[in-house]
């Protein structure tokens, strides 16, 4: 297994080099239009912050549901998709191109600019199975802690597949189409999958997303 592919590093600056390594490895940069040297490059300004911003107290709801922090690249759903696994088998999205991308951050959600971000101490959100989607949305938001777009759910599961579990999937809040549609990542023939789920409707096996907040290049 390439080392880039292997278990996350406790070092920050360590875990950051070890997913840009994935990013690259995994073909994600490549279907963002971006070398290895130039995602490097755009990682650079964010490593003199991440020390800082991880040290700040978690808010996560359950140890076992936390990540420090997720490297984001943000590329077409689809061909971002694949970079996804569980064991040898690959991701698959249910959702079309077209319909994929038309899936857009709500309004309130501020993704930073640039061709890499981090998302900042990321809870799974296993406590809010069994709640609604648009119920979860609202516990997020009591929290002062915002939903994972699609983009945020896909980097998550690419750079942390071990956090994909059975019984222990996640919503992903932060994306809508302006139906009542809200993107998910859940476990499907022993692999990774892409889809949706009603915002009305509760899961046992499907929580939702949050981070503590987005850290860009400018800050």
């Amino acid at each position: 297994m390439p080392a880039a592919l292997a278990h996350p590093a406790d070092d920050p600056l360590a875990e950051l080099d070890r997913q840009v390594d994935a990013l690259v490895a995994l073909g994600v940069a490549a279907v963002a239009g971006l070398a290895a040297d130039d995602l490097r490059a755009a990682v650079a300004p964010l490593r003199d912050r991440l020390p800082d911003a991880v040290a700040r107290p978690s808010g996560a709801q359950d140890p076992d549901d936390r990540v420090p922090f997720v490297l984001v690249v943000p590329a077409d759903p689809n061909d971002a998709v694949p970079a996804m696994r569980r064991g040898g088998r690959h991701g698959v999205s249910v959702l079309g191109r077209e319909e994929a991308t038309g899936f857009r951050p709500l309004d309130d959600v501020a993704v930073p600019a640039g061709p890499a971000y981090l998302l900042l101490d990321v809870d799974t959100g296993s406590d809010l199975r069994g709640e609604a989607p648009a119920t979860a949305l609202e516990v997020v938001r009591g929290r002062g802690r915002t939903p994972l777009t699609m983009a945020e759910g896909i980097a998550l599961v690419t750079v942390r597949p071990d956090m994909l579990r059975p019984n222990r999937c996640f919503s992903l809040l932060a994306s809508r189409d302006g139906s009542k549609r809200v993107p998910a990542v859940w476990i499907s023939e022993r692999r990774p999958k892409l889809g949706w789920c009603w915002d009305g409707n509760p899961h046992t096996w499907l929580g939702s997303a949050s981070a503590a907040g987005r850290l860009g290049a400018d800050g």
